[in-house]
């Protein structure tokens, strides 16, 4: 069966090594690959992947331009590498039409967005405002979407402020990571699987870093802190509807083997797994590979 891994993160080789060690700090927690594309290649042959989407975060807002330049030259190797990415933006970039404009002729597909690493709320009008515009373009968006263990409350993508922008924005693809919100997942399905007051925006949840274990450093110190349960996650996949989740790892922060694994595990049905696995993927990045 295709798999497509819909939110992994690399970083350029000259400072991976780096940032790898400053993520791990601060969110006490293992990383399971370097951090390069070529270490994302390898996780993805172990793990039988066939296309991993690198979803960059950009943490100052004069560098999304740069970012998205290197996202391009990343997807230049794409035929071989089976490594693709999308954009980055800040809700505070200058020029921010052009910016996204940019990622679009670039072929970039999206834009992640990452409000706890801005500071910014996901219902801000900044924030807004790179939704709408991005819709108009014809790019999905990606949120980091709850709880961020790296940076701890405040959460700046809450479950209100996802309704916000729904009722608001209406945006055209919005796909919420982390099963719409990191340790959430009772409310997330109680209040956002129906769309009825939504009903011209496509919303989409991936599985990243939810199930299985976290690699913490010191287990002990995180006993507060877990993932959702197998019982939970079939549930959300009833009621959200499989046509609406799409396979994510979070690689380096969590094992892609063992999501396969886990995944392949679930008891879903063969439908069900097609959805997760790449259809879903497959419509929204369209890509011949």
């Amino acid at each position: 069966m295709r798999i497509i891994d819909f939110h992994t993160h690399t970083f350029p080789d000259r400072i991976a090594e780096a940032a790898i060690a400053s993520l791990m700090e601060e969110s006490r927690s293992r990383a399971h690959t370097d951090g390069t594309v070529n270490g994302l290649k390898a996780s993805m042959e172990t793990a039988g992947v066939d296309v991993s989407v690198v979803l960059p975060v950009v943490t100052n807002p004069v560098k999304a331009s740069s970012m998205n330049n290197f996202a391009a030259r990343v997807n230049e190797d794409f035929e071989n590498s089976g490594v693709f990415s999308i954009g980055g933006i800040h809700p505070e970039t200058p020029n921010l039409r052009e910016v996204l404009r940019e990622a679009k002729n670039l072929g970039l597909r999206g834009v992640k967005l990452h409000p706890d690493y801005y500071g910014i709320m996901f219902n801000d009008i900044k924030t807004k405002r790179v939704i709408d515009i991005a819709s108009e373009m014809g790019l999905f968006v990606i949120t980091h979407a709850g709880m961020d263990i790296g940076l701890y409350p405040p959460i700046c993508c809450s479950i209100e402020s996802i309704e916000d922008v729904l009722k608001d924005v209406e945006p055209e693809t919005l796909i919420l990571a982390h099963m719409g919100g990191w340790m959430n997942w009772e409310e997330v399905t109680l209040r956002l699987a129906g769309t009825k007051s939504y009903s011209s925006t496509k919303v989409y949840l991936d599985t990243a870093f939810s199930i299985g274990e976290i690699g913490w450093i010191d287990p002990d110190n995180h006993k507060d802190y877990h993932q959702m349960s197998d019982d939970m996650f079939r549930k959300m996949v009833k009621v959200f509807g499989s046509e609406r989740i799409v396979f994510g790892s979070d690689s380096p922060w969590a094992e892609q083997k063992d999501y396969v694994d886990r995944m392949n595990a679930m008891g879903l049905r063969n439908e069900e797994l097609e959805d997760i696995f790449h259809r879903n993927a497959d419509k929204l990045l369209n890509l011949k590979r």
